[in-house]
């Protein structure tokens, strides 16, 4: 049985080009996208909604949606609308899934949203949100959630449960192990290693046990950076430099999941901050070892990431999902198309 595959679409490719791009996965037999809630760029809802008009299968998911951004209610109202405008795909499921994060620094606390305790404000909306989707009456008194005799209230159309997978976007090992305990599904961070990758699956098993579940009823797709190119496999090394530079330089988080040296992270943060510009990473990505980008990303050839993903997904990994970095997206999707490790 051929691999499940999927992309990860930011803000690096013009909009009506990603649609395009998302119909030529799905005729490739891709079986997902999953839509970055981009910084301050692109808003994951507007491009989730126009994905799923311009495909019938594949299926779409926020990764991740920032807790701090909107109220539960209206968040699973937005998934409810998007439940039905998607449908359900050939096997019954749902089309829509929703992926949920605890944002990162310094953008959450410059726009006035802080991030305080994300554990307990992930768990409370991911039991609110889960607790509305049976679209029966929810009261709810948490610390950051509090719903008081509220419900879906869908007065035409269709009144019954909303079955959308929920899932947290996690990295740290605390997060990691709530995802198991109370998700459907983890999806795991990128510019991480594969060591990275089974210390993370273990945490996640780990919380799947608190609630009597074992690893395999947890899904665990990875965001999985893939600079490719045959012809110039050189500029795609290059290419996935810049962006390992960029985390380095602006996402603690993921900057202490890489393991990179800590004086390589200084020596970046001087030329990249937040917010940057694309030449400030193409100018910190000269400090990154080649050996640094070929453990955090598949980068280079086709056969070259091929190997590089499989790795992946012998660490664990259930979905590779793979974030092109190259300005052509096709040749990603033919590489991986089909593809069995």
């Amino acid at each position: 049985m051929a691999q499940r595959m999927a992309l990860y679409l930011q803000d690096k490719h013009d909009i009506r080009y990603e649609l395009e791009i998302a119909k030529y996965a799905e005729e490739k037999g891709f079986s997902e996208i999953w839509q970055a809630d981009t910084r301050l760029a692109r808003d994951c809802v507007v491009l989730m909604s126009a994905l799923l008009t311009q495909t019938s299968r594949l299926r779409i998911g926020s990764g991740v949606l920032p807790i701090y951004t909107r109220n539960p209610a209206v968040i699973a109202a937005t998934w409810s609308t998007m439940w039905e405008l998607g449908g359900l795909t050939p096997h019954g499921e749902s089309r829509v899934m929703l992926g949920l994060g605890a944002w990162w620094e310094p953008i959450a606390t410059r726009v006035g949203a802080g991030r305080r305790k994300p554990l307990t404000a992930m768990r409370e909306n991911v039991e609110a949100i889960r607790s509305l989707f049976t679209m029966e009456e929810v009261s709810y008194e948490g610390e950051f959630v509090h719903l008081d005799r509220v419900r879906l209230d869908v007065a035409y159309g269709e009144t019954g449960p909303r079955d959308i997978p929920i899932y947290i976007g996690a990295t740290g090992p605390r997060m990691l192990e709530l995802s198991g305990e109370i998700c459907d599904g983890t999806v795991l961070n990128y510019v991480v290693s594969t060591d990275y990758i089974r210390r993370a699956v273990d945490k996640v098993a780990a919380g799947a046990a608190t609630a009597g579940r074992t690893i395999d009823d947890i899904d665990r797709p990875e965001l999985l950076v893939c600079s490719l190119s045959d012809d110039d496999p050189d500029e795609a090394v290059m290419t996935g430099k810049s962006l390992v530079a960029y985390y380095l330089g602006t996402e603690p988080h993921i900057m202490e999941a890489s393991g990179a040296d800590p004086e390589l992270v200084e020596r970046v943060q001087e030329i990249v901050g937040w917010p940057a510009t694309e030449a400030d990473y193409r100018k910190a990505a000269h400090l990154i070892p080649d050996d640094l980008v070929r453990d955090l990303m598949a980068v280079g050839t086709a056969a070259e990431c091929r190997d590089k993903v499989a790795e992946y997904i012998d660490a664990g990994v259930t979905c590779p999902i793979l974030y092109p970095m190259m300005g052509d997206i096709e040749p990603v999707v033919d590489a991986f198309s089909n593809w069995t490790p």
